[in-house]
């Protein structure tokens, strides 16, 4: 019996961002005509710190890009939370990568670095065609079934494509198009957020984490050099209710200052870098659900299916996940539509089991709930010590997790 030949498509990528970037990079490079779609004439490399875990980085090692992201960031060997100086500075917890395997780490990094390596990869990459200042905000199906991406405002329709992969984040309108269950829905809590030179190399090795009840909770985060290179820097985060984002602006900003520096003494290189409330952004986060993650010709990816709280810092690695299995899925298929289940099915297990835990965590950092923090406080520091529980945190952390009685997740080799 003669084999059918691989599928040459058609594909529409809407989205820049770490998914739709990966994904064109991996879809062209199996042979497939992608058009990438941006609505930004030209995207930027502005962002605030992330978390590249093992995942993302196996990932981008299969796409020839793991060394020139990797060596713009700053290693991080271990996770340490404790509680805030004003509330006794006690230890919480501490996860270190190689609790879980010998020489695993993750990176520190400014998401630009990412971003840039990844689009300028995909803009020069033969196979790809990038059309930038194109808002795609609906979806049209031709008679043949192939789809069309509709342009905001002009309703021009682009593209006969075979295949559409929704990649343009969180607040995508694109899900409108499917029939399935879903839901959208903002986090009440997000974040200030700020990113600084850390020109004395004070902050390394570490994500370290401060709390006090689940009202407040501050990051520090090693982030390397910027997508231009410079000093090596460090991201600042600051717990925030969104209804709280407007009155920021009247608060005493020394006096919050001086709150800050009370709680994490170990800020106060940031905070000297901070001169104004405008020196800090805001970020909201969206929990974003769906199943499956497609239709017949079209796959939704990264935020734009599964995005969640960054408490475990899996965004951008459950992206770069999503944009290998789903090419994996693709090669050698003989039907578009058994390509996307097919996808849909493999990715299940181990989004559904972040989400579960990102879910169940969040409101122990960021809620309005405050007798869990007594909770965090005292149980995360005993459940700890125990070596197969340790292990299943670590797990969770690197990204390899799929639940703990579970397999850990295979990498891309």
């Amino acid at each position: 019996m003669l084999r059918p030949h691989p599928l040459k498509l058609d594909v529409a990528v809407v989205g820049t961002g770490t998914v739709g970037s990966a994904s064109a990079l991996f879809l062209a490079r199996q042979g497939h005509r992608v058009t990438l779609y941006e609505k930004v004439v030209e995207p930027g490399t502005a962002g605030a710190g992330i978390m590249l875990q093992p995942t993302g980085m196996a990932v981008l090692r299969q796409l020839g890009l793991e060394q020139q992201v990797v060596s713009q960031g700053d290693r991080i060997d271990r996770l340490w939370v404790q509680t805030a100086q004003t509330a006794g500075g006690r230890k919480i917890m501490e996860l270190e990568y190689e609790q879980l395997q010998k020489g695993l780490f993750g990176v520190g990094l400014h998401r630009g670095v990412l971003f840039k390596a990844l689009y300028d990869a995909a803009r020069t990459e033969a196979g790809v065609t990038l059309r930038t200042g194109l808002d795609i905000e609906d979806l049209h199906t031709f008679k043949d079934g192939s789809q069309g991406a509709i342009e905001r405002g002009t309703r021009t329709v682009h593209g006969k494509h075979d295949l559409v992969v929704v990649a343009n984040g969180a607040r995508s309108s694109l899900r409108d198009d499917t029939a399935f269950v879903k839901s959208v829905e903002r986090y009440e809590w997000g974040a200030l957020w700020a990113i600084v030179p850390d020109l004395e190399n004070r902050f390394t090795g570490r994500l370290f984490q401060t709390v006090r009840g689940t009202r407040r909770l501050i990051g520090l985060l090693p982030t390397g050099h910027g997508p231009e290179g410079g000093p090596r820097q460090v991201s600042f985060f600051y717990s925030l209710r969104g209804d709280q984002l407007d009155a920021f602006p009247t608060w005493d900003f020394e006096k919050w200052k001086a709150e800050v520096l009370a709680d994490v003494p170990e800020s106060a290189p940031v905070l000297e870098q901070l001169g104004s409330h405008e020196s800090l952004l805001f970020s909201h986060y969206h929990d974003v659900v769906m199943w499956p993650w497609n239709t017949e010709r079209v796959v939704y990816l990264g935020d734009a299916a599964h995005a969640m709280s960054p408490q475990l810092g899996q965004g951008c690695n459950l992206a770069l996940l999503d944009a290998w299995f789903f090419a994996q899925a693709l090669k050698g298929a003989t039907s578009v539509a058994d390509a996307l289940f097919r996808y849909s099915r493999e990715r299940r297990w181990h989004l559904s089991w972040y989400q579960f835990i990102t879910r169940a965590l969040t409101p122990f950092f960021q809620s309005d709930l405050t007798w869990l923090g007594p909770l965090r406080d005292y149980g995360m520091s005993q459940v700890v010590k125990v070596p197969w529980v340790r292990k299943q945190m670590v797990a969770a952390m690197a990204g390899v997790s799929r639940g703990p009685f579970m397999d850990l997740l295979k990498l891309p080799d």
